[in-house]
């Protein structure tokens, strides 16, 4: 049996003991392709504003960032959510599973999206908190600057640093039907030149795109792969209320990739990374009322038992 390189088992060697993820998400940041700088109605399968006419009349008054944004009046609350937020759950995770080093893990929306001057605040306050040995920050390819890069990768001197990435597909015609908002050619310009400076990355790809063949999907792995990355996140494509994507659906314009087909796929991708490359995820998944499909993302710890179980199957131990 060959066990899979999860990314607990990259830092275990990194650090000689477990570092836990702490994520964080940050009033004030949004997305280019939600506020109309690369498209209109962010990606297809994303819950925003221009799907949710509740949500748009709670966030209408908000106010959000962009590179551009010459004062930030939200810059003290974002300080206390960064503080708060880490608190509460290393403060869990500690006490359940005794665990002293985290990495700050800014997740929701596009944590490279606003002045550098409010990043540098963010990212430093979170390295300054108890246990934090590092920063892994979620981002689009069209949303980060050499100026950016330059300065993760002094961090990086004497902090783990990630900058994960949503590559989600490597097809051009695909990016268009979910409204992406850029191009895969832009994804890989800036996976190089973020290698480039020595910055550790984590590419996310979604299995079950509109009218993607199993040899697409695969074929996103394997690319991500040439293009370098350190780690990868895979993701089945769910639906929910308030999308596009959810109306391609009730439609029927759209059907959700089946579990067995997923599984499947993740085994075959599985087998495809070298090494070096470490595994951050293989499920996702929603169990509230917003989910419409497919029904077999509810429980993420079935999908994860049956996942293992075709790993093993296959002669992977996860």
């Amino acid at each position: 049996m060959k066990r899979v390189y999860t990314i607990g088992r990259y830092f275990r060697k990194r650090f000689g003991e477990r570092v836990y993820k702490v994520p964080l998400s940050i009033a004030g940041f949004t997305c280019p392709n939600i506020d109309g700088t690369v498209a209109k109605g962010g990606c297809t399968f994303c819950l925003n504003e221009s799907f949710s006419p509740n949500l748009a009349q709670k966030t209408s008054k908000k106010f959000y960032l962009r590179p551009d944004s010459v004062e930030n009046p939200l810059l003290q609350k974002q300080i206390e959510q960064v503080r708060l937020q880490y608190a509460a759950t290393a403060e869990r995770l500690t006490g359940k599973y005794g665990v002293r080093k985290f990495l700050a893990y800014f997740q929701s929306f596009t944590n490279t999206y606003a002045p550098l001057d409010t990043l540098k605040v963010l990212y430093e306050e979170a390295l300054a908190q108890p246990g934090c040995v590092g920063l892994s920050i979620g981002t689009r390819s069209d949303s980060v600057t050499e100026e950016i890069l330059d300065y993760l990768a002094d961090l990086s001197q004497r902090y783990e640093i990630w900058v994960e990435y949503g590559i989600q597909s490597v097809y051009d015609e695909t990016l268009d039907k979910i409204n992406r908002g850029h191009d895969s050619a832009n994804v890989r310009e800036w996976i190089e030149k973020t290698k480039a400076r020595g910055l550790k990355v984590c590419g996310h790809v979604i299995f079950g795109l509109p009218d993607e063949s199993d040899a697409m999907m695969l074929e996103t792995v394997r690319r991500s792969l040439a293009w370098g990355i350190d780690s990868i996140k895979i993701h089945p494509l769910y639906v929910v209320k308030n999308t596009a994507l959810a109306v391609d659906l009730q439609k029927g314009r759209f059907a959700p990739i089946g579990e067995e087909r997923y599984i499947r796929l993740v085994v075959e991708a599985i087998k495809m990374l070298p090494d070096r490359v470490s595994v951050q995820r293989l499920s996702a998944g929603i169990n509230d009322a917003t989910l419409l499909a497919p029904q077999w993302c509810r429980c993420k710890h079935e999908q994860m038992r049956k996942i293992r179980a075709a790993l093993k199957e296959a002669g992977y131990l996860y």
